[in-house]
C-alpha cells in the first residue's frame, strides 16, 4: 500500500466548505513535490508536466461532483480520470457527476490531452484527491461517533463503524469533513482492492453525444455573435499582398472584411505556435451562409515569401532554429530531394560494434527503401473558436488540446495580461495532434477585437485541409547483412524527411545486434508540419516491421519467432546502454497475440501479417487477417495485444485500440496529400480518400497484458504497428512487397 504525502508547505492542498447545501470541496495544486513512503522517493512525474490539479465536491445528499481537468476529444478521459478519484474515495459510481474544468492553470495545472500522457500523468494525483477526501470523511465520522478513526470503514459512499453498528452517508459528514485540516499523508489502495479501476464504465457523455446535445466547439453559440471565415494563401510559399473587398462589403449580412496578423514581430514562438499562414483575411457577417457567399466574391492578391529563420522554444526551454525557404514546393521535387539525400551519408545518431566490417564481410545484403507522404489530420470537426474581446479581457470557448500553451500567444497578440484570458474548453470532434496548434483561437480573438463584437470563427473543410498542420513526408532505407549461414550480423537504418527525421535510434532492434548503425537527415520546407497521432512512430513502425518480415523470410524463420529471438538477445545480453524499451514486455505482447490469434493455424484464402512496436511507454502487437476480393484487400480480422500497464477503463481502452487500428488501415491504404507549386492537390474528401465503414475490419479482438504496472500510453500506441501488419499481410496475399504508402496507390502491388 502506497502512503502519499498530501502537503508540502501550504500550497499543496486547497479546501472549502462553500458548497451549496452544505458539503465539502477539495482540490490540489502543487503535486510535483508529492512523496511516497517507504523509501521517501519523489513520485516519478513526467518532466514536462507541471502543477496538476482537480476538484472534488461532495454535496450533503451524497452526490459527488468530479471536475475533470483535461480536454476531451474522444479518448474518454472525462470518464477514466474521474474513475481514479472515485476509486480512492470509495464512492458509488452511480452517484458521480462529471463536469469539465475550464482553463485555469493555478487550479488545474497543465491541462494537456495528447502524447498519450493523460492517465499516466494523473495516476497518483487524482487518486490522492479521492483518498484525501475519504480520510477526512472518516475523521469526521470518528469525531461524531467518538471512536478511533482506524475503526471507520467505507463502502460505496457510506461510512461504517462495525462495533457500534453506526453508519452514515458521505453527504451527512461532508460539511464537518470540510472543516477539518488536510491530513499530512494518506494511504492509496492496493491494486487487488480496486472496485472501479479496471472495470468497464460507459462514457459519461454517451447519451448527450448520441442525442445531439451541443457539446462541441462547433455547437457553441452566444446571443449576438457574428460569424467569421478566413481566406488564406492558396499555396505554401506565398503571403498576403493586397485585398479588394469592394464587391463584398455591400453584400447581405456582411459586417466587415479585416486583415489580421497572428503574431507580433518580436513574439518569441513556442513549440506549438506553428501556423501555416500568419497573415490572413477574414470576412465577418451575420450567418455562415452569407459569409460563405461573400468569400467567393473577395479579391485577394498574394506574393512570394522571402526565406527566413525562426527560433522556437520547446518544452524545458530547449531552443530550435528552423529555416523556412522561399519558393513553391512540389511532391515530385520532394521525392527527388529525398532520394538524393538517401543515397548520401547522414548524421550518425548511434553506432554499435563494427557495422562497416559486417557489411563488407556479408555473404548477402538486403536493402530496401520505404516512403510515406504528407498526411492531413482531417478531424471530423473542422477548426473553430469563439472569442469575445472586451477592452483588456477576452472570453474564449474552443476545442483545443493544450490551452496553457496558446495563452501567451493570445496575450501577446491582443496586448492584454494573460490572467485576463477566460477560456472554456469544449469537447473536440477529433484531435490527433492537430488541435495542439491553436492558431485559430488567436485568429478568432484578433477578429473579435477588430470588429468589436463576439465572433465565432469557422473553418470550412477546404480551409482546414489546405492550412496545415501535416504529418511530414518520410523516407527510410534499411540494410541487413547476412553471413554464409543466413545469420543476421548487422543492421543499418538511414531515415529522414521533410522537414524532420522520423528516426528513433535507440528503439528495437537496437540493442539486439552486435553491429548496428543509425543515420538521419532532413530537408527544410515552408510546408508546416506538426504532431500526428504517434508522431514519427506512425511511419517508422511500418518501415521497420516490414523490413524485419523480409529478413525473417530470407533467413527462413517464422516472423514472430524471428522477432522473439532478437528480443531474447536484447533481454539476456543487450548491446549498448541507451535502449529505451523493455525486451521482456515487448516479447510479451508478441507471445500473447500469437496465442490469441492461433498463429500456427492456416485458413484457406486468408493471408496473415504480424507487426509489433513500442512507443509512448506502451507495447502493442497486431496480427491482421486479409483476403483479396474483386482485386481489393479486405481486412477480415485484427488480433491485438497491448501492454499499457493497469487498464483503468477496459471499454474505453478497447475503443481506442479499435479506432487506432481502423484509422491506421485507412491511412496505410489511402492516405496521401500531394503538392504542386505549393498548392495542396486534395482539398476535400472527394479527392482525399478516407477509410469507409464497409472497409473497416470485420472483427477486432483486443487483449491486454495483465500486470500491476502504472498505466502508460493508450491513445497512440496501437496505431503505428498496423501499418506493418497490413503491409506484411498484403505480401502474403499478393507475393509483392509494399514499399510506398499509400499501398493501394502502388500499382505494382495489386496491379
Amino acid at each position: 500500500m502506497s502512503i502519499i504525502k498530501t502537503s508540502v508547505g501550504r500550497r499543496s492542498f486547497l479546501k472549502s466548505t462553500a458548497v451549496a447545501g452544505g458539503g465539502m470541496m477539495l482540490g490540489f495544486s502543487w503535486l510535483a513535490s508529492c512523496q511516497s513512503k517507504p523509501e521517501a522517493e519523489v513520485l516519478a512525474m513526467p518532466k514536462e508536466w507541471f502543477a496538476i490539479n482537480s476538484y472534488l465536491k461532495i454535496g450533503d445528499n451524497g452526490v459527488v461532483t468530479i471536475i475533470s481537468p483535461n480536454p476531451e476529444f474522444g479518448q474518454n478521459v472525462r470518464t477514466s480520470m474521474p474513475m481514479l478519484i472515485a476509486e480512492e474515495l470509495d464512492v458509488d459510481w452511480k452517484k458521480v457527476i462529471v463536469e469539465q474544468a475550464p482553463y485555469d492553470a493555478k487550479k488545474y495545472g497543465f491541462q494537456f490531452t495528447g502524447g498519450s500522457r493523460g492517465i499516466m500523468s494523473r495516476w497518483e494525483p487524482l487518486r490522492m484527491t479521492g483518498a484525501t477526501a475519504r480520510q477526512m470523511l472518516r475523521q469526521a465520522a470518528a469525531q461524531a461517533w467518538e471512536v478511533p478513526v482506524e475503526e471507520i470503514t467505507t463502502n460505496a459512499g457510506v461510512l461504517h463503524h462495525e462495533a457500534s453498528g453506526k453508519s452514515a452517508g458521505y453527504g451527512e459528514m461532508a460539511s464537518a469533513a470540510g472543516k477539518l485540516p488536510v491530513p499530512e499523508e494518506v494511504k492509496l489502495k492496493e491494486v487487488k482492492d480496486f472496485k472501479i479501476i479496471g472495470t468497464s464504465r460507459k462514457n459519461v457523455d454517451g447519451k448527450d453525444i448520441v442525442t445531439g446535445k451541443p457539446m462541441f466547439g462547433v455547437d457553441y453559440h452566444q446571443e449576438g455573435m457574428l460569424v467569421a471565415m478566413i481566406e488564406h494563401p492558396p499555396a505554401f510559399g506565398m503571403t498576403l499582398k493586397s485585398v479588394d473587398d469592394s464587391a463584398v462589403k455591400g453584400m447581405p449580412g456582411i459586417k466587415d472584411v479585416v486583415t489580421i496578423k497572428s503574431y507580433k514581430d518580436d513574439f518569441a514562438k513556442g513549440g506549438f505556435d506553428t501556423n501555416a499562414f500568419a497573415e490572413i483575411v477574414a470576412i465577418v457577417g451575420n450567418s455562415t451562409w452569407e459569409v460563405m457567399q461573400a468569400k467567393k466574391q473577395l479579391k485577394v492578391e498574394w506574393k512570394p515569401i522571402t526565406a527566413y529563420a525562426e527560433t522556437i522554444t520547446g518544452f524545458g526551454g530547449r531552443k530550435e532554429t528552423k529555416n523556412i525557404p522561399a519558393g513553391l514546393e512540389s511532391t515530385t521535387s520532394h521525392n527527388a530531394q529525398m532520394e538524393a539525400l538517401a543515397a548520401k551519408s547522414g548524421k550518425i545518431v548511434r553506432k554499435d560494434g563494427n557495422p562497416d566490417a559486417a557489411f563488407k564481410n556479408a555473404a548477402k545484403i538486403i536493402e530496401r527503401s520505404y516512403s510515406a507522404p504528407f498526411l492531413a489530420h482531417n478531424c471530423m470537426e473542422p477548426m473553430n473558436a469563439f472569442a469575445h474581446v472586451q477592452g483588456d479581457k477576452v472570453h474564449i470557448a474552443a476545442p483545443l488540446q493544450i490551452p496553457a500553451l496558446i495563452v501567451p500567444t493570445i496575450a501577446s497578440s491582443l496586448g492584454i495580461p494573460a490572467e485576463n484570458i477566460e477560456m472554456d474548453i469544449t469537447r473536440m470532434g477529433g484531435g490527433f495532434g492537430r488541435r495542439a496548434y491553436s492558431h485559430y483561437i488567436v485568429e478568432a480573438a484578433l477578429i473579435s477585437k477588430k470588429v468589436n463584437a463576439p465572433v465565432k470563427l469557422m473553418y470550412t473543410r477546404e480551409d482546414d485541409m489546405t492550412n496545415g498542420i501535416y504529418r511530414p513526408t518520410y523516407q527510410a532505407t534499411y540494410r541487413a547483412a547476412l553471413d554464409e549461414n543466413n545469420n543476421l550480423t548487422a543492421l543499418h537504418v538511414k531515415a529522414g524527411g521533410i522537414p524532420e527525421s522520423p528516426l528513433f535510434a535507440d528503439r528495437f532492434p537496437a540493442g539486439a545486434l552486435d553491429n548496428y548503425l543509425a543515420e538521419e537527415w532532413s530537408i527544410d520546407s515552408n510546408i508546416t508540419i506538426g504532431a500526428f497521432r504517434a508522431p514519427r512512430s506512425n511511419f517508422m513502425a511500418g518501415a521497420e516491421q516490414s523490413f524485419l518480415d523480409e529478413i525473417a523470410e530470407a533467413v527462413g524463420k517464422d516472423p514472430i519467432q524471428f522477432r522473439l529471438d532478437l528480443l531474447k538477445r536484447a533481454q539476456e545480453d543487450p548491446v549498448g546502454e541507451k535502449n529505451d524499451y523493455d525486451a521482456a514486455r515487448y516479447a510479451g505482447v508478441l507471445e500473447l497475440v500469437r496465442e490469441k490469434s492461433n498463429w500456427g493455424e492456416k485458413s484457406a484464402n486468408v493471408s496473415r501479417g504480424v507487426s509489433a512496436y513500442f512507443c509512448h511507454s506502451t507495447y502493442a502487437a497486431h496480427i491482421l487477417d486479409m483476403t483479396i476480393e474483386d482485386g481489393k484487400p479486405v481486412v477480415q480480422k485484427v488480433a491485438c495485444a497491448i501492454d499499457c500497464g493497469i487498464v483503468v477503463n477496459p471499454d474505453a481502452a478497447k475503443n481506442m485500440a479499435e479506432g487506432a487500428i481502423t484509422d491506421g488501415i485507412g491511412n496505410a491504404l489511402y492516405g496521401e496529400l500531394t503538392f504542386k507549386d505549393g498548392v495542396p492537390e486534395k482539398k476535400n474528401y472527394d479527392k482525399y480518400r478516407m477509410i469507409r465503414m464497409s472497409e473497416a475490419p470485420k472483427e477486432i479482438e483486443v487483449h491486454f497484458v495483465q500486470n500491476e504496472i502504472k498505466p502508460t500510453g493508450m491513445g497512440e500506441p496501437p496505431f503505428p504497428p498496423i501499418f506493418g501488419a497490413i503491409a506484411n499481410a498484403m505480401y502474403q496475399a499478393t507475393g509483392k512487397r509494399s514499399y510506398k504508402q499509400p499501398f493501394l496507390a502502388d500499382k505494382n502491388v495489386l496491379g
